[in-house]
């Protein structure tokens, strides 16, 4: 959607400027020096930056418990340290006008079928996160690696993170997606950063060193794919007694994620396992893995199943502005096509 369109059709006039405000006020948090906040000290400032806590940004957004834990100082001024950093950026309340204008920055990622990129609003949408469930063979990784060669294809200097937690980040698939899409198949590897995550703990850790490569490394990462999100959490944390440790560590990931999406604007792929309800007699009783944990922190949540002569089906059951709906098309090898 057009810049004139969009303010047609809210009927709300937005400043010619504002996507440079944005990005000036953006930078100036790059550029703010940790050292000048008080209580940090050469030596505090060494440590918070060995923790990855480098920018004013970073401490802006941390928990006094974090900051206490990763530099060694007190909780008092801890507390300081995160309250000047909120005032440096200006991180108090702003209008709806305001967070209008930042949403200006928001970009989609075409999916390669537009009745798929109907139902999610013009594709999948950066500073978020998006988590698709569904039964084995239902798409879900072919849709990771299908945003991956888009939105590489689409910005010939974005990277794509993948952390693959199950095996499945197959190169041979993203040579023929990048060749159905007429884009050089080793310009696309080439920018596709895979790690491969072998336990829960690790996982955690990939997800956070994505933001190195993003403040440190100057990476232009634009798509964070995990597939999946709970298979080694899964796998480790078995029985009811380990719930409650497990949901938590969950929730941390999740959260560790959004934050990356937002201060980044980019776009966070999920894919989860589902389950089946053993008490559900009517209906469909496949239900994803991880609770309201996972639900709640995921912005847009969709459900993949198989359709009838090999189609897929992809209902979207949860977004903060779209209406639900499903739609049908077939995954090929060039991508996915519609019906």
């Amino acid at each position: 959607m057009t810049k004139a369109v969009y303010e047609e059709e809210m009927d709300i006039p937005i400043e010619e400027n504002s996507v440079e405000k944005v990005e000036t006020k953006a930078k100036r948090a790059e550029q703010a020096d940790i050292g000048n906040l008080p209580g940090v000290g050469p030596a505090t400032a060494e440590k918070l930056r060995e923790s990855g806590y480098d920018t004013v940004m970073s401490i802006a957004v941390a928990t006094p418990g974090l900051l206490v834990d990763a530099s060694g100082v007190s909780e008092t001024v801890a507390r300081k340290m995160i309250n000047a950093a909120r005032e440096v950026l200006d991180m108090g309340f702003e209008s709806g006008l305001d967070v209008l204008q930042k949403r200006q920055r928001v970009n989609k990622i075409t999916t390669g079928s537009k009745a798929f990129d109907d139902l999610m609003g013009g594709g999948f949408e950066t500073g978020s996160i998006t988590e698709c469930f569904g039964e084995f063979g239902s798409g879900k990784t072919q849709i990771g690696h299908i945003l991956a060669v888009n939105v590489l294809t689409d910005n010939p200097e974005a990277v794509a993170i993948y952390i693959d937690t199950e095996n499945t980040f197959r190169p041979e698939r993203i040579t023929q997606l990048a060749e159905g899409r007429g884009s050089d198949p080793e310009d696309i590897l080439r920018r596709i950063k895979v790690a491969r995550a072998y336990n829960s703990d690790h996982q955690l850790l990939l997800a956070d060193k994505v933001e190195d490569l993003i403040s440190k490394d100057g990476m232009n990462v634009k798509l964070v794919v995990v597939d999946s999100l709970t298979a080694h959490f899964r796998a480790e944390f078995i029985g009811r007694g380990t719930l409650a440790e497990r949901q938590q560590k969950l929730n941390k990931h999740m959260h560790s994620l959004l934050k990356l999406a937002d201060l980044h604007n980019v776009c966070v792929y999920v894919t989860n396992q589902v389950m089946a309800k053993p008490d559900q007699f009517f209906g469909d009783p496949t239900q994803a893995i991880g609770g309201h944990i996972v639900a709640h922190a995921s912005t847009f949540r969709v459900y993949l199943r198989k359709g009838k002569k090999g189609s897929r089906v992809a209902k979207l059951i949860d977004s903060p502005n779209l209406v639900e709906g499903e739609c049908n098309f077939m995954v090929e090898t060039e991508g996915l096509k519609d019906l």
